[in-house]
């Protein structure tokens, strides 16, 4: 038996890196995953993977700050699937880190569209579904950027991280009358290629585990590991709650 076996999930930001890793996951833990990018070749590509395993899945375009992609991203899950049980606002961007008084507005509005409102508009379309399935479970990809080390950081993102660790937590406290859960997971350097492009810098992304006890940058797996706990039923008794994965970050 797998871990969400009977289960229906949305995952956005699927078609790449810690997404499509998820997709896999959950695919293979016995849900039905419907995943969404702007990404569209490696999401079809990742589509025919896991059909061809077997595994139920689908892909839709989906831009995160479009109300209108994720209505028809829902709209779609529930054609395909009947329910939703799972949302993974999974999809975020970032940028060069540069001293705030640099940072242009269009900079700004773009990372809080993606990575804030992104997860407000995913959350807005989901609470409807989850309760009318009886309940379900939300999973809000944050960052130790969103805690602290903050003079390490990119304002915009760090700025947005945070707002998705509240909204996490109001979500939750709205939606525990409907059985919705909602958490936040708060990774830190994780090996993939959204890092290597923000840290091209061999040198600086040194500089950048050194304030990491463990000394390494996170596997996407050990990532996924949280994001599967959260959605399944195992984290049945969790909601409003911040899961850390940062190889002791936060603890310095």
């Amino acid at each position: 038996m797998g871990k969400l076996d009977g289960k229906v999930a949305l995952i956005s930001g699927g078609a790449r890196g810690q997404g499509a890793a998820e997709a896999r996951t959950f695919a293979r833990e016995g849900a039905k995953v419907v995943f969404g990018d702007v990404a569209d070749d490696d999401g079809l590509k990742l589509e025919a993977e896991l059909l061809a395993g077997g595994l139920a899945a689908a892909y839709v375009h989906l831009d995160v700050s479009s109300e209108a992609d994720w209505r028809q991203a829902v709209e779609e899950t529930v054609r395909r699937f009947d329910k939703l049980d799972i949302l993974v606002n999974n999809a975020a961007i970032t940028i060069p880190r540069v001293p705030i008084e640099v940072r242009s507005e269009a900079e700004w509005d773009r990372v809080m569209a993606v990575n804030a409102k992104g997860v407000f508009l995913g959350t807005k379309h989901a609470i409807p579904q989850m309760r009318k399935a009886g309940g379900g479970s939300i999973v809000n990809i944050s960052s130790v950027a969103g805690i602290g080390q903050s003079a390490h950081q990119e304002p915009a993102y760090a700025a947005s991280k945070a707002a998705v660790r509240i909204f996490s937590k109001v979500t939750a406290s709205q939606c525990a009358q409907d059985n919705i859960r909602c958490n936040s997971v708060h990774p830190g350097p994780v090996d993939t290629a959204m890092l290597h492009n923000a840290m091209p810098d061999p040198e600086v992304l040194r500089e950048r585990l050194q304030r990491v006890p463990l000394r390494r940058m996170a596997l996407v797996d050990e990532i996924v590991a949280g994001v599967l706990f959260l959605a399944s039923d195992d984290a049945s008794y969790v909601t409003g709650s911040e899961l850390v994965i940062d190889g002791g970050a936060l603890a310095q």
